[in-house]
């Protein structure tokens, strides 16, 4: 048996592939190992004596399936966890998220006059201190309190009216 390591190996080459890839034709071999330039072995690459194997399929079907079944919540109980609960979702980005939420909604009812500055900033620090779980409440408790001040609001102007009324009837 011929050694056939440097055609092996500049076939390789040429063909952009490992030496396993390369396939030599064992009919020629002894043709083949009178190849001992790259010019020589182009030319039994394109006459077909030296081929480039194919690569191995290596199905992906177990893997989607199994990605699958992930999606639904399975296989992620205790035994496959690796890392705490904080390293696999932290709190603080939890946190972060909520935050940004209920800050934007609370800039964009400012912005758009539905709440004015001073009940803004009280709902920003109540939100900054975990007041709020989510944007529902926050927005309930903002509904709540504008109805407050509403009625806070005629109760005064009630209050005021027969103030009023008093003044003129002392006049007379």
């Amino acid at each position: 048996m011929v050694s056939l390591s440097l055609q092996k190996r500049l076939a390789s080459s040429i063909l952009n592939c490992g030496r396993n890839k390369v396939w030599l034709d064992p009919s020629e071999s002894i043709h083949i190992a009178t190849a001992n330039s790259r010019l020589n072995v182009r030319k039994l690459i394109k006459d077909g004596f030296i081929l480039n194997k194919p690569s191995k399929i290596h199905s992906r079907s177990r893997a989607r399936l199994a990605m699958e079944a992930k999606r639904k919540g399975r296989h992620s109980g205790y035994g496959k966890r690796k890392g705490t609960k904080e390293a696999r979702l932290p709190s603080k980005l939890l946190w972060m998220r909520k935050i940004r939420v209920l800050r934007r909604l609370l800039h964009s009812y400012r912005d758009s006059e539905k709440i004015d500055k001073h009940l803004y900033h009280d709902l920003y620090m109540k939100v900054k201190g975990n007041m709020f779980k989510n944007k529902r409440l926050l927005m309930e408790s903002m509904h709540k309190v504008k109805s407050e001040r509403k009625v806070l609001k005629a109760f005064q102007d009630q209050v005021m009216a027969i103030k009023g009324r008093k003044l003129t009837d002392r006049r007379e």
